[in-house]
């Protein structure tokens, strides 16, 4: 048998210790729980919510894992550090869902995600924590000086679903990918390699619908279902949380790059953020439920999201679970490696990054397996990315214009004595 076959072989092992392992699951509430909340909030008097995890036992998976972990580090094939890395981020996460309820919770989470407070790559020592008050402050001044609102949508989780699957049908196989609704899911959307699910009851905007497909759709599904055609190493299929930051990064870098993006959804996306750096800092759940009911969404999101930030933490204060945290910060992440990509006539780098699920360091670091075809090169991709050119254009503009001194504009020209003639 050859090195690859062996490493096959572990691969394959690795696919089947991880699959009991679901992170957001473990962590999801009774959605029964938001209503005595809510009216308790309503009536002046809320307290605490009174959750409860099931029991766990992932004893099995982890002695598994442990011995892919020490397998790994056998081989010389660079490949091996794949699947050792990918079955540690495994490991860890099912010491977390064995901790669920505690402060040992919450130590695990930031080892995993990071935190607000953690620097973003090439940002020179800026954090998320100081991007989510970025765009919270550019949201404010935009609504407070243009007085713009669009009108309030409404959408219900079906028409999305009958959105989404139109467009799904462009890029997949019919039957490929199904949309469900679901009332138990405590985000908007989430989706797996062959499933979409949406949030029962729930509102959502016009933009929603093409943020969930290029999103979800094009980015975690087709991922997803391109790491499974890996013959080597089609552990690149799975969702370890060593990759979700590039994961959402890359998700959220398709909203943008496809104008499916608005300054609502980049506030929501920095409010949780927030949120997290409050609960951290000392925030109980009431606390943080106070900070979303103030900026009026509906008291239902408010709980959502709150919910979010302290699903599998003690709801004192000083707790949290911090996944949230890599949204910004991956997509600054991607947005920068995209740049770098094109600047370095490296383009193939981005193509690569849609054939399975992996860290942006993983994309480098095995080129050459790509080049000599021991990885495959992604059998799907989203629309933006088939038309280069169009990216290409995009890429150069933002590269160049990222040169561009704003303070210097402001001082040159005339702008701001134009503004208020």
């Amino acid at each position: 048998m050859t090195e690859l076959e062996k490493l096959a072989a572990l691969d394959r092992e690795l696919v089947s210790a991880s699959r009991d392992i679901k992170v957001l699951s473990e962590l999801a509430w009774e959605p029964e729980l938001q209503y005595p909340f809510i009216e308790a909030w309503e009536r002046g008097n809320p307290a605490l919510p009174d959750v409860s995890y099931a029991a766990v036992d992932h004893s099995r998976q982890a002695k598994l894992l442990e011995s892919i972990i020490k397998r790994a580090s056998n081989f010389e094939h660079p490949l091996a550090k794949y699947l050792q890395d990918t079955a540690q981020s495994y490991l860890d996460v099912a010491c977390m869902i064995g901790c669920l309820g505690t402060p040992k919770m919450t130590e695990l989470s930031i080892g995993i995600y990071g935190r607000p407070g953690n620097p973003i790559t090439g940002g020179d020592g800026t954090t998320s924590l100081d991007a989510a008050k970025y765009f919270l402050a550019v949201g404010a001044e935009f609504y407070e000086s243009s007085k713009l609102h669009e009108a309030d949508y409404c959408v219900s989780a079906q028409s999305v679903k009958a959105d989404l699957e139109a467009g799904l049908a462009a890029v997949f196989d019919e039957g490929q990918i199904s949309v469900v609704v679901d009332p138990h899911l405590a985000s908007k959307a989430a989706a797996g390699a062959t499933r979409i699910r949406l949030r029962d009851a729930t509102c959502f905007s016009r933009y929603d619908a093409q943020q969930l497909l290029h999103h979800e759709a094009f980015v975690h599904s087709l991922t997803a279902l391109n790491g499974r055609t890996q013959s080597v190493i089609s552990a690149m299929s799975l969702g370890a949380p060593r990759t979700t930051a590039a994961q959402e990064g890359l998700a959220t870098f398709a909203e943008l790059v496809t104008g499916s993006i608005d300054i609502s959804r980049l506030e929501r996306i920095a409010m949780r953020i927030i949120a997290i750096d409050m609960a951290l800092g000392g925030a109980d759940f009431i606390e943080v439920f106070r900070y979303f009911a103030e900026t009026e969404q509906p008291l239902a999101e408010c709980y959502s999201s709150t919910m979010r930030v302290f699903r599998g933490a003690p709801l004192t204060g000083g707790h949290a679970f911090t996944k949230d945290s890599v949204y910004l910060r991956g997509m600054l992440e991607v947005h920068t490696f995209f740049r770098w990509a094109f600047k370095e006539q490296k383009f193939r780098f981005c193509e690569y990054f849609f054939a399975g699920r992996m860290t942006l360091n993983d994309v480098v670091r095995y080129e050459e397996f790509f080049a000599n075809g021991t990885l495959e090169s992604p059998k799907q991709l989203p629309p933006w990315m088939t038309r280069t050119t169009g990216l290409a254009g995009y890429l150069a503009f933002s590269v160049f214009a990222n040169t561009i001194n704003l303070a210097a504009v402001q001082t040159e020209h005339d702008f701001v004595e134009l503004i208020h003639v």
